[in-house]
């Protein structure tokens, strides 16, 4: 296809990709497999560091104190804590974001596209909780039955895409659903049951304060720097209440205006005026812009950012901080265990450790292939478009990847130098370690065969 522009340009070899149109929903998918490469090297370097001589240095690094103080007001907590609390609020704030646009537009939008994943989602998250349950109901650490419940979308969804053209992208579309309703279970199980103790002063503060970003977005405003201050205090409310703080990046998520300044009509009208008033002005030999070009320019952008909903522009703009510094930082403080292998046998047979194993690997396909094989045969949903029931038995392992979810229910479980803490971490490890390559060729060896059945003329509609 010829480029339909006239005037000439210059590219070096690489800028030729940046003239393709991505889909929002492709640089979802593109960010989603960068953040779980990142997450896979941050978590072997945290293992390195925590197996090592330099193991004192590294667990001493992240138990530094670092207090703010406003008057009477502080707050003091380890590095460690400030990451899981301060920096996973932005975390939680993206993945708010992220609820909200696919029950707006996405597939959870559509009932009929949206009935199967949610259906999925809710069976894996029940039955790895009562096979958790089931095995350290009256032990010690039966408190951690929320941990397998999650899955971890950045590398559930890079385990997917690396099989590229052998998966379709319907399976992809399930997945990210499923995991969305996923991380929206396991947020209100960490407000509900991982609560110790509720300060309800600070509490209805929070709750007056989500209350103002409602009428923020009720009266039409659109910019994010009103909704990021009322959001810190709403957040330093929350971790004086009691209630997680991170919990207020959801609710500030929730509030972000979901509709543009104006229509997309007004867009184009104003945006040709704009290159209008562009061109009256003569090109100069060395192609420096007259300061009337730059304030049309400056203008253009302005009209750009205001046809974008601030919903998106912010999800957009997150990704790339959130993917390269939260979430690394985050893997790097908590995946570091200190690896007995000598004790391991004993470690793996522990009931947290077998509990959380259980729940991830067989829990999560039970739960979510299970109930979609019954909502499929009820005639309540339908099998993804192009997809097998082979194929979704495969996703189904891949939704066992617990990962970061898991790993910050964990820490909300027990306190850090916990037992069953570590017990937990490995557990978390070595199911997702699993439930990943087992699903990858599951799905790799399903296509092969689908494959094989259409070169021989069979179809494989039930899979």
């Amino acid at each position: 296809m010829k480029n339909p522009l006239k005037s000439k340009r210059i590219l070096a070899p690489w800028e030729a990709a940046f003239d393709k149109i991505a889909t929002p929903f492709e640089h979802f998918l593109h960010q989603q497999t960068t953040t779980g490469l990142i997450l896979m090297v941050m978590t072997v370097i945290a293992l390195i560091l925590a197996n090592s001589p330099l193991a004192h240095s590294y667990h001493h690094l992240f138990e530094t104190h670092l207090a703010i103080q406003l008057a009477d007001f502080k707050i003091d907590h380890s590095i460690h804590h400030w990451i899981n609390d301060g920096l996973m609020a932005f975390f939680f704030f993206l993945v708010g974001l992220e609820i909200k646009r696919e029950i707006l537009v996405g597939e959870l939008s559509d009932p009929k596209n949206a009935v199967l994943p949610i259906l999925a989602a809710i069976g894996g998250m029940v039955v790895p909780a009562l096979l958790y349950f089931a095995i350290n109901q009256g032990q010690p650490g039966e408190n951690g039955w929320g941990i397998p419940m999650a899955t971890d979308i950045a590398f559930a969804v890079s385990a997917l895409v690396l099989l590229g053209k052998k998966v379709p992208m319907s399976l992809v579309t399930f997945l990210v659903a499923l995991a969305i309703v996923d991380d929206l279970g396991a947020v209100t199980v960490i407000a509900i049951f991982y609560t110790d103790q509720i300060h309800f002063i600070p509490l209805f503060t929070a709750l007056g304060l989500f209350f103002v970003l409602i009428a923020f977005n009720r009266f039409g405003i659109h910019k994010p720097l009103p909704y990021f201050l009322v959001g810190l205090l709403m957040w330093a409310a929350m971790l004086e209440s009691g209630v997680h703080a991170t919990i207020a990046g959801i609710l500030t998520a929730l509030t972000i205006p979901a509709r543009p300044k104006f229509d997309p009509n007004y867009f184009d009208e104003k945006m040709q005026m704009l290159i209008d008033k562009f061109k009256a002005f003569p090109v100069s030999k060395d192609y420096q812009l007259a300061d009337q070009q730059q304030a049309v320019l400056e203008k253009m952008e302005e009209t750009v950012h205001e046809v974008q909903a601030p919903l998106n522009r912010l999800e957009h703009s997150l990704h790339l901080p959130v993917s390269l510094l939260i979430i690394p930082l985050f893997a790097l403080a908590n995946a570091g265990i200190a690896i007995e292998f000598s004790g391991m046998q004993a470690m793996l047979l522990e009931p947290v450790t077998l509990g959380i194993m259980v729940g991830l690997v067989v829990g999560k396909v039970l739960g979510i292939a299970g109930t979609a094989w019954v909502a499929i045969k009820l005639g309540l949903a339908k099998l993804p478009s192009g997809a097998n029931f082979s194929q979704l038995f495969g996703v189904a392992f891949l939704g066992g990847i617990g990962f970061t979810m898991s790993i910050f229910i964990a820490d909300l479980a027990w306190e850090p130098g916990n037992e069953m803490l570590l017990q937990a971490k490995t557990g978390i490890l070595f199911a997702s370690l699993f439930a990943g390559l087992f699903g990858y060729c599951w799905l790799n060896r399903a296509a092969k065969l689908k494959e094989s059945f259409a070169r021989d003329g069979f179809t494989d509609k039930k899979g």
